[in-house]
């Protein structure tokens, strides 16, 4: 454990329970939620994935007046 981690560790041991409880959820949260860095990657490929459906034809383009038609209709 590096010096700045063992230090923080023993302040965090310092904190009533209740804050300590807090703390960890916060902690174990963050391991959760990817970075702005994995999100973008998750993005890309997601996007060459449709890229590759289409080029392959196993899906089709449908019109955006289309799409924008769809979408208006299931708001009303």
């Amino acid at each position: 454990m590096s010096m700045k981690l063992e230090e923080i560790t023993v302040e965090a041991m310092k904190l009533e329970i209740k804050s300590r409880a807090e703390l960890a959820e916060k902690l174990i949260l963050s391991l959760d939620t990817p970075s702005d860095s994995e999100i973008e990657h998750l993005w890309v490929c997601e996007a060459e994935r449709r890229l590759k459906e289409f080029q392959e034809k196993k899906v089709s383009a449908i019109p955006a007046d289309e799409v924008y038609r769809r979408a208006i209709g299931e708001i009303s």
